[in-house]
């Protein structure tokens, strides 16, 4: 396959893990970036040997660039991905897919519209901690899946984050941030969600900046910080999921479970591509490690973008897909639907067979990048 000349919008902190990693890709050829800033974009560009640093506008209009990655903040997502594809690109974006389910829509129907992939991180779930699991399922070891838990329980990044008032907005909290990697994992493992019932709130109003030159500045909460629930997937599966900023002490819960008729399995951190998957068996007291799938390393983010670029020349589905992305999204407002409304939210959306049919999938830029 040949290389996909790509443009990388957004050159902030995540944009240097990308451009270490595509350095190694097969079939992804980073030839400009841009960034509203346009010294960052200089000086990231310096950093990775990239010959090109563009406006925006600049990018969008040059021919010879096939693909976007959008690494803008989350509040531009989706009117960026919507931009590139009105420029005639194909474009893949860092989640969440939008910050409105009306966005969401937007893109997807313009993608569809212009015959062009869009795709969504996080990718995570192409790494061996995911994969493993879904294989462990797929051979029956925990025999037919009933339940599954998720949770994600700290303190909130302001005791670290030196810039966090962007987590609080509307737009942010624990689900918007840490949600699309462990309810991505749930759906790669169990298929797609058939509705969500949930209680969500404001548990600690009060939060202060805790680093950095704006140490002590108060912080003003717009966006629930504990969000509890209930999740039902079209197979059957009840899950049940916290995403919280309100548990400053931490927590011992497992973040994510899958319980069969015949054994419990633990995921590791979907916020890795790595990990150790634990099994223990029905009538046994013992976790047993199972050997990966594969080898992977922690941070192997960009391979949703390169399955992405490959898909596009073989014209097959991609699997970090726009669909995928805005079925998250879904889910991740239906919680927050669910509880001002006291009901069960059903999901709109759903996913094509093709992006669920749980295959292992060892990537060929993953080998090279691990040698």
């Amino acid at each position: 396959m040949k290389k996909m000349k790509t443009g990388i919008i957004g050159c902030g902190n995540i944009s240097s893990i990308y451009l270490t990693n595509l350095k190694n890709s097969p079939v992804i050829e980073v030839v400009a970036l841009a960034d509203l800033i346009m010294e960052r974009a200089e000086a990231r560009a310096a950093e990775f040997s990239v010959e090109n640093v563009y406006t925006v506008d600049e990018m969008l209009n040059n021919n010879e660039i096939e693909l976007i990655l959008n690494l803008t903040v989350p509040g531009s997502h989706a009117l960026t991905n919507i931009a590139a594809l009105q420029a005639g690109k194909h474009v893949y974006g860092e989640k969440p897919f939008a910050i409105s389910l009306e966005d969401g829509r937007k893109v997807i129907e313009l993608a569809e519209e212009k015959g062009l992939y869009v795709g969504c991180a996080p990718d995570t779930f192409m790494g061996s901690g995911i994969q493993t699991s879904i294989q462990a399922i797929q051979n029956g070891l925990i025999g037919t899946p009933v339940s599954a838990t998720a949770f994600f329980m700290g303190g909130g990044p302001e005791s670290w984050h030196p810039d966090p008032e962007f987590f609080y907005a509307y737009g942010g909290g624990p689900m918007l941030d840490m949600g699309p990697y462990y309810l991505t994992a749930l759906v790669k493992l169990l298929g797609p969600i058939r509705r969500v019932s949930a209680s969500t709130g404001i548990q600690i109003p009060d939060r202060v900046v805790g680093s950095g030159p704006k140490q002590g500045q108060k912080l003003q909460v717009q966006t629930p910080t504990h969000l509890a629930g209930t999740i039902d997937f079209m197979n059957g599966v009840i899950g049940t999921m916290i995403a919280s900023f309100d548990i400053p002490a931490g927590s011992s819960l497992p973040l994510i479970e899958i319980h069969g008729t015949k054994g419990t399995l633990q995921v590791p951190d979907p916020n890795f591509f790595n990990g150790e998957v634990k099994l223990r068996r029905y009538g046994s007291a013992v976790w047993e490690t199972l050997e990966p799938v594969f080898v992977s390393e922690q941070n192997e983010r960009g391979a949703g973008l390169n399955q992405m670029a490959e898909a596009i020349q073989s014209q097959t589905p991609a699997e970090a897909s726009g669909q995928l992305g805005y079925h998250i999204l879904e889910a991740m407002h239906a919680f927050e639907r669910s509880s001002l409304e006291g009901r069960h939210v059903l999901l709109e959306s759903t996913l094509p067979e093709s992006t669920v049919d749980q295959q292992v999938m060892k990537l060929n830029f993953v080998n090279e990048i691990v040698s």
